[in-house]
C-alpha cells in the first residue's frame, strides 16, 4: 500500500473522509503523516483520534518558504511519504516539495476550475451568480490551482443558497469524489514521477 502525507490547515472535513476511506478500505493507502501549518487546527484532533503522527510548524517562524519546506521533506522522508494529497492546506506549495514530490502531490478545489481559483471559492461563486460551480482534483504546481486537472464534477448553485448550504453540498461532494480519486491514482504504476 501506498504510504501518502495529508496536508490540512482547517477543521479536517476532508481528512477525515480520507481517514475513512482508508478505513473501511474504500482508499487502498496509509496515512503516515498530517502535515498542518496551523497548531490549532481542528484537524490535529482528529488526527490526534486516530493516532497518525502529525508534523506542525509555524511559517513565519522561518527565514523563507524554502526553509519550512526542507523541513516538512525531512518529515516527509522520516515517514517514507511517496504520495502528498492536500486537504484544505491553505498554502502555496513551493519548489522545494514540488522539486521533491514532483507529479505526487495532489489537490481537491471546490469550484470547477479554471472558476474561482484561490481563496473562498465558494464565495466567488456566489458573487458571480452562476448557476454551476463544482468539485476539482488536479495535480499540484507552482501556481494557484492551476495544475493539470484529475476529474471534476459539477455543483447545481441554487436560488437562495447561502453560503453555508453551497459549500455542504460542496463538501459532500469531495468527500466521496476525492477518496476514490486517490485511489485510482495510487493503484496505477507512475511512469517517470507522472501518474499514467
Amino acid at each position: 500500500m501506498k504510504r501518502i502525507a495529508v496536508f490540512a490547515s482547517g477543521s479536517g472535513s476532508n481528512f477525515q473522509a480520507i481517514a475513512d476511506a482508508v478505513e473501511n478500505e474504500t482508499l487502498m493507502a496509509e496515512i503516515q503523516l498530517l502535515v498542518c501549518d496551523k497548531p490549532g487546527a481542528k484537524v490535529i484532533e482528529r488526527a490526534r483520534k486516530l493516532n497518525i503522527p502529525i508534523f506542525t510548524f509555524v511559517p513565519n517562524t522561518f527565514a523563507s518558504k524554502a526553509e519550512f519546506e526542507k523541513e516538512i521533506v525531512n518529515e516527509l522522508e522520516g515517514h517514507s511519504v511517496e504520495f502528498i494529497v492536500l486537504a484544505g492546506y491553505m498554502r502555496l506549495i513551493g519548489n522545494v516539495l514540488l522539486d521533491a514530490f514532483e507529479g505526487r502531490i495532489v489537490n481537491v478545489h471546490p469550484s470547477f476550475l479554471p472558476a474561482f481559483p484561490g481563496k473562498d471559492a465558494v464565495g466567488q461563486a456566489l458573487e458571480a451568480n452562476v448557476a454551476e460551480t463544482g468539485v476539482t482534483v488536479h495535480y499540484v504546481d507552482s501556481g494557484m490551482d492551476t495544475g493539470p486537472i484529475i476529474e471534476q464534477v459539477k455543483i447545481p448553485v441554487f436560488p437562495g443558497d447561502t453560503r453555508e448550504t453551497l459549500q455542504e453540498r460542496i463538501q459532500k461532494a469531495e468527500h466521496q469524489l476525492y477518496p476514490a480519486i486517490i485511489n485510482k491514482l495510487l493503484q496505477k504504476d507512475t511512469v517517470g514521477g507522472i501518474v499514467q
